[in-house]
């Protein structure tokens, strides 16, 4: 559409006619202003991977440790890592000391990774003897080999990915292109007529160029750029409100767009916090721990118990999981922070809930000595001095704390221990997904001399199991209900586990079957096979676990070759590729890194998935507005053109000038196009399903209601001109009452447009009252140009007698009479056509 007023600018001021190029020229220099002041430029994804690196690395050189910037790193240094630092590099781990690395940002696994010494040079022996640039240091020290910088790097490589131009265009931009064209060949070809009925008329070539400047300029729709740029304007406000910031603007229809929504697990459906959120005593006594961040507020649950009864049956194992525990947790002004490992801060959070303060119990119970979790040994053990004995409590893996008791507590009472039942119960947590930990208690008498150690830890009392998980938002269930509504189909794509990631789908209510979940080892079967294999894979599959980064943007790229429009929400550097290459990217803002955050086109503020719901209303609401302004401008626009159609082959003159019809376009229409691109919700937005893909901006509705109006305007018009000429009017005097009636045409079309199947009475006519506050400034505009010097001799304006404007006014009405009709019609038989308005 750019490139068409341009055109137009251009054979203006061929013609010397500098007042239609300025018109034209101011059109797009608002247009530019507008989507200037709105975008930001996206282009900072990859400069926004350098807020990851860590300044400074402690490099070993000439046997001596030094602090170096580490962008000066260069593979062979001998790097050493400590808790709480980012790793500067990948490196290849030679010394490992009880070492745990946050990868999340990279993989979107929730779960810290244990790390251990490789003896070789590259990543040969595996992704656990590696820590890898950007991840977090959560617990232990490391001493390694640079093996990869820069671009090298695993984050290296997904910042290639972002840089890459994208291949995916947003809906609105692809409607919009196909209906430029079509407004090319159509203003081509109605020009093409004109010429050949003025050659055979004899009209002089002169008249005949000005004839065809007249017709061009009345088809082409020249406030389209600018009442589109509105819309989308005013939707992004309307979305902000709603914790939705858009970063494009195309990106505000793009999500109304969307039949498929690709979603992240950790941090998005998820909270991105281990959590315990189950325990099972021993005699099958399920209790249910509340998820949120006021911990003191947080209560524990059983079946048919008070939350205190449940607490006083939780607390030896809670107990037992605060007391062998490294972590730290404690509550400052802006909520509950943890230190340490992050089982361990999920365990104090969890004794926090039934009223176990750390420090207290500590107190009560001094430590004597502390057995440290190692992976070979799968537990931690501390013990503690208690009156005259010794207490023991252990944590660790489930089968083998059921080894080392020989009882199990059962109501308070230790009974003798029936490890398959308990085998049994840790299985079938496991198969929900969840992360289980078992618990056990002991005593020994004070007396022994010859200290405490691994062999004190027999005969203990086995006292349940806990199971750990990332928690699912309690939004999320509504939200995805919302969607499948919406007619929107969900998908989670996950570097989780597979279990855990079908265990956190179901909860959150997305609909699948064993056979679509899928592991990221398929999804490279299926690459090596072929972009028709892979594509033959996301036709039917729901959930992706354990995919890496590449391949999740595989993932969006064949879901969008399969005729879906996707948007992509995450929130980790591993999801800033597909969040770049989708139709639209969506990243959460609170706890988003600020690499996916660049890469998308919306950030949802308050990272809550529910909000892309009411992004999705919004999105469809402005392109509803926007196919308003469409049919208003190209209902008017035909008129002219059918009213110069009638007027030029019977010989009458050139009903308007094409300033007179820059005018009509630009300043009276625009001003109503800015209202109408504000319009509201009509409510049932999210009842319809989304847009076909292949669904044109002109489809069987709007086709039909653009030529009933444009005749019935047209018509009125060209028997209007005919009949003021009859009458004796002057050709000026004529084009003077034409141009106000197409005015008040353009009145009531403002109102037929602001729904196509709803009557204008039903809506209320004063429910957008800056609506009617442009219509009448419309009016008042036009009709003060009579009275104003310049602008009168410029259009070739004046004033008109109060009758002649009722008159007018009476023939102008016809439109909204054919319109209240044909909608009646619409709603009678009941059409569907699957618009969106």
């Amino acid at each position: 559409m750019i490139y068409i007023l341009l055109a137009a600018a251009l054979v203006s001021l061929a013609l010397g006619d500098v007042k239609d190029a300025l018109f034209i020229g101011a059109v797009l220099l608002i247009n530019g202003i507008i989507g200037g002041v709105q975008e930001h430029s996206a282009g900072q994804a990859a400069a926004a991977l350098r807020k990851l690196e860590q300044p400074h690395a402690t490099v070993i050189r000439d046997g001596q440790p030094q602090e170096i910037d580490a962008q000066l790193l260069v593979p062979g240094d001998v790097v050493s890592l400590d808790a709480g630092g980012r790793v500067p590099a990948d490196i290849s781990l030679r010394a490992v000391n009880d070492l745990l690395c946050d990868e999340s940002l990279l993989t979107g696994e929730s779960a810290p990774v244990r790390k251990k010494a490789s003896s070789s040079q590259n990543l040969d022996d595996g992704s656990d003897c590696a820590a890898f640039a950007g991840a977090l240091i959560t617990r232990g020290r490391g001493r390694g080999v640079v093996i990869a910088t820069g671009a090298a790097t695993q984050i290296g490589r997904i910042a290639a990915e972002i840089d890459k131009p994208d291949v995916s265009r947003p809906p609105l931009m692809i409607r919009l292109e196909r209906f430029s064209h079509m407004i090319a060949w159509m203003v081509g070809l109605a020009v093409a007529l004109l010429i050949i009925v003025g050659l055979a008329r004899g009209m002089a070539l002169q008249d005949l160029f000005m004839m065809s400047v007249g017709l061009a300029v009345s088809a082409i729709p020249e406030g389209l750029p600018v009442a589109i740029s509105v819309a989308l304007a005013i939707s992004m406000r309307r979305m902000a409100k709603a914790n939705v910031i858009v970063r494009q603007m195309p990106a505000v229809e793009s999500l109304g767009s969307c039949t498929m929504i690709a979603t992240d697990k950790t941090g998005t459906l998820t909270r991105n916090e281990l959590t315990v959120t189950d325990i099972l005593l021993p005699d099958g006594t399920e209790l249910s721990c509340e998820a949120g961040a006021d911990l003191d507020a947080c209560r524990i649950h059983g079946p048919g118990t008070t939350p205190d009864q449940a607490r006083d049956m939780a607390l030896a194992l809670l107990k037992a999981a605060a007391l062998p525990n490294e972590g730290r947790l404690t509550k400052e002004s802006d909520g509950w922070k943890g230190v340490g490992d992050t089982v361990d801060v999920a365990l104090l959070a969890a004794a926090r809930k039934a009223g176990i303060v750390q420090h207290a119990i500590e107190e009560d119970y001094p430590l004597l000595v502390r057995i440290p979790y190692e992976p070979d040994l799968k537990y931690a053990a501390s013990f503690h001095r208690r009156g005259k004995s010794v207490r023991i409590f252990v944590k660790g893996a489930a089968e083998t704390l059921i080894d080392m008791a020989d009882r199990m507590d059962v109501g308070g009472r230790a009974v003798p221990i029936h490890r398959a039942t308990l085998v049994r119960q840790k299985e079938e947590m496991a198969a929900r997904g969840l992360r289980v930990l078992a618990f056990a208690e002991g005593e020994i008498e004070d007396e022994i001399d010859e200290g405490y150690g691994h062999h004190h830890l027999v005969d203990l009392v086995f006292l349940g199991l806990a199971g750990m998980q990332d928690p699912l938002r309690p939004e999320v269930p509504k939200a995805v209900s919302d969607c499948h509504a919406a007619g929107m189909e969900v998908a989670m794509v996950t570097g989780d586990d597979p279990r855990t990631a079908a265990a956190i789908a179901s909860q959150a209510g997305l609909v699948f079957g064993p056979d679509q979940v899928v592991t990221g080892a398929d999804v490279r079967s299926a690459e090596e096979s072929g972009s028709e294999t892979l594509d033959e894979l996301t036709r039917r599959a729901r959930i992706y676990a354990r995919v890496s980064p590449t391949q999740k943007l595989s993932i969006v790229l064949s879901l969008a070759r399969n005729g879906h429009f996707v948007a992509v929400t995450g929130d980790g550097v591993n999801d800033a590729p597909a969040l770049r290459q989708a139709h639209v990217g969506v990243a959460m803002g609170r706890r988003g890194t600020e690499v996916a955050k660049e890469s998308a086109d919306i950030v949802i503020t308050d990272d809550n998935f529910a909000s892309i719901v009411s992004g999705v209303r919004e999105g469809r609401v402005a392109y509803a507005n926007i196919r308003k302004v469409i049919f208003m401008l190209m209902s008017t626009g035909a008129a002219e053109v059918v009213l110069f159609l009638l007027a030029i082959p019977l010989g009458l003159p050139m009903p308007l000038l094409p300033v007179q019809l820059l005018w009509l376009n630009l300043v009276t229409n625009g001003i109503q196009d800015v209202a109408l691109a504000g319009e509201r919700a009509e409510g049932d937005e999210l009842s319809r399903p989304p847009r076909r893909p292949g669904e044109p901006i002109f489809d069987r509705l709007m086709i039909e209601r653009i030529w009933q109006s444009a005749l019935v305007m047209g018509f009125g018009g060209f028997a209007t001109f005919y009949w003021l000429l009859q009458q004796g009017y002057s050709e000026a005097q004529a084009r003077n009452m034409l141009l106000l009636l197409l005015v008040l045409f353009e009145n009531f079309q403002t109102f037929n447009s602001r729904s196509e199947r709803r009557s204008v009475f039903a809506l209320g006519v004063f429910a957008n009252p800056l609506l009617v506050v442009s219509v009448a400034a419309a009016q008042a505009l036009h009709i003060s140009a009579m009275y104003i010097p310049w602008l009168r001799d410029t259009l070739q304006l004046a004033p008109i007698s109060p009758w002649e404007w009722a008159a007018l006014l009476l023939v102008a009405s016809a439109v909204l009479v054919a319109m209240e009709f044909d909608k009646l019609r619409w709603r009678r038989s009941g059409a569907q056509t699957g618009s969106s308005a």
